[in-house]
Formats: C-alpha cells, structure tokens, sequence
C-alpha cells in the first residue's frame, strides 16, 4: 500500500479528534446546543467517516463499499445530467462502469456548469441527505425525493445493467427501512449514504489527481478549457464539498432537535407504512 494512500485514514481520525472538541465549542459558542439525540448522530456521523476512510483504501475490503460507490457516482453522474438538461443541453446516456466509473453521454449545455456539477452536485446531494439523516420524517421526504432521482437516472441509463442494478437495490434499500421500527432505520441508512456521498469528491479527487494521476478526469477538462491545474480544481470543488457538508450538519442540528422517541411517534403519523395502516 503505498504511504500516501495508507496516510488518508489516518488524516481523517486525526481531523475528527482535532475537529471534534473545535467544532463543539463554535456550537456551543453560537447557542447551537446538542441534545442526547444529536450527540448520537454525530457520533454516528464520526464514525461513518472513519469506516468510509478505512474501508475506502484497505485492499480486499474496499469491496464492501462497492455498493455505495456505485450509488454516489450515479448521483455525481446525476449532477451532470441535471445541469446539462437546465443549461439547454440534452443528455443522451448515462453509465456506470464496473470500475467504479461513470460517464454521462450529453450534448450541448454549459460545460463551466456541467464539469463541476458532477463533484459539487453529489456533495450538495450528500449534504442534504446528511441533513434529512438527523430526522425520521425528514429521511421519509429525503427517501420519496431520492426515488424521483434515481428514476431519473434510470431512464437516462436504461441500456446500462450496471446502471439499473444499482438503483434498484438502492430503492430496494430504502423501501424495506421503511418497514423497520416505523422507518427508524431509514435515517441512519440515509445519513451514511449522505456522508459518503459528500466526501466521495473529496477522496475521489485525491485518488484521480494525486494518487492516480488520471488525465481524463473533470478537474482535468476544466482546466484546459478555462485555465488553472486540474490539482487546484480539485482542491477548491474538495473544499466547497467539505463546506456543504458542514452545512448540512449544522442545520441539522438548528432544525431537528426531537428525540428518539418523539421522532418514532411522530413518524407514525407522516406517510405510515402498510403494516401501520392494517394495525389502523
């Protein structure tokens, strides 16, 4: 393993305990307060990234990641897609490589937009997703929204098996947490895939642009249309990434400030599940 890659862990554990007594007192600072609930969310939110960093780069047990790999990059090949269709583009195709690739098949549309939209718009969807992830009935709404994307995708990926394997295990996934303890599994899968999803630009990059040094990246195609280094690319679409992602955490915890059980008993009320409704 080289040292580089075996260090991003590290990095990341080294962040968190440095980050995590900071990032209490700027809360406490401003009167954010952090509730049991919320303490236990972000311990969840700590520990997802250190799995995901760990994971991410031991050899053999990336595999498990595998999945969700798949799924963050359909959503980076999402952002693509969504921005080249407002930009008055037309997307033609999107597929996913067994390789952990992708590639969206487009034409026309502003590409000043749609280069970066691929990173930026799955961190903003990680983002969002990490935020939903502090709530049940927010992680229902987010899983309803979720399933609209992924359709979307869908259909822009019809002739790719990858592509349909993928999001049907996804809306597989997210369907059966919806009848698990009145959805409160639904969160914590949602939270997970918001956190991975928001540092996949992050690590991503760095394995594209610096440990890989791949050529044909979006960073890379930026770059040599509108000037700068794919390296600085990078590191500014990582940082803008790393911020949506604090966002999300924040606000999550400015707006969801229920229990456990406040949210289970308001969860029987927002959209109940079929077992619910028969018990009804």
């Amino acid at each position: 393993m080289p040292p580089l890659r075996s260090s991003v862990g590290a990095l990341a554990r080294r962040a968190l305990v440095t980050a995590g007594p900071a990032t209490a007192h700027t809360l406490a600072k401003r009167g954010l307060s952090v509730n049991h609930t919320q303490g236990v969310t972000l311990g969840v939110i700590a520990a997802y990234v250190v799995v995901i960093a760990l994971l991410w780069n031991l050899p053999y047990v990336r595999w498990v990641l595998w999945p969700f790999k798949m799924l963050v990059i359909a959503f980076h090949e999402f952002g693509h897609a969504i921005t080249a269709c407002c930009t008055g583009g037309r997307v033609e195709s999107i597929s996913l490589d067994p390789h952990e690739g992708g590639v969206t098949h487009m034409r026309g549309g502003k590409q000043a937009i749609t280069l970066p939209a691929g990173y930026l718009g799955s961190s903003l969807i990680g983002a969002l997703l990490t935020f939903c992830g502090f709530n049940i009935n927010a992680s229902k709404i987010c899983s309803i929204v979720l399933g609209v994307c992924f359709l979307l995708t869908l259909w822009w990926g019809k002739k790719d098996w990858l592509t349909i394997l993928t999001i049907l295990l996804a809306v597989g996934l997210l369907v059966a947490c919806w009848f698990i303890k009145h959805a409160e599994p639904l969160r914590f899968v949602v939270l997970f895939i918001g956190v991975m999803s928001s540092l996949y630009s992050v690590w991503d990059i760095c394995d594209d642009l610096i440990l890989r040094k791949v050529n044909s990246s979006d960073a890379s195609v930026f770059a040599k249309r509108y000037g700068g280094s794919s390296q600085c690319w990078g590191i500014i679409w990582s940082m803008i990434s790393l911020v949506f992602m604090i966002c999300g955490i924040i606000a999550g915890l400015a707006a969801f400030k229920q229990s456990f059980a406040q949210q289970e008993e308001d969860s029987k009320h927002l959209i109940p599940t079929v077992r619910m409704l028969l018990k009804i």
